[in-house]
């Protein structure tokens, strides 16, 4: 399994607005993509602007690239959505999964 992350930061007053655009999917119809198993979407407040921080969990690379494309690596960033980020990351990282422990193992990934 492979997880795909990524950062994105706004200014305090555009973080609400950001993070609904986010609910419920982080990409519209991700969810109907093969080899899509789930995702997290994290917050927190640095300094003077809000990270959100985006894992993508995958069957695969193959899976990715389905999607993506052949430059997978490349974020993939709805305009709509652009103008609410101050920065974001250019590309994703992609990591393997090595393991997974307690609650995560049996819950976090849906079926």
């Amino acid at each position: 399994m492979i997880a795909r992350i990524w950062h994105g930061y706004t200014k305090p007053e555009h973080a609400d607005a950001y993070e609904a655009m986010l609910k419920p999917e982080l990409l519209p119809g991700i969810s109907k993509a093969k080899g899509y198993r789930g995702s997290y979407l994290l917050r927190r407040e640095v300094g003077d602007e809000i990270e959100f921080v985006t894992i993508m969990l995958w069957d695969s690379i193959d899976a990715i690239r389905a999607v993506a494309g052949k430059d997978y690596e490349t974020a993939v960033i709805p305009e709509e959505r652009r103008k609410y980020l101050s920065r974001y990351d250019a590309k994703s990282a992609h990591y393997e999964i090595a393991s997974m422990h307690g609650r995560a193992e049996r819950s976090a990934i849906p079926e």
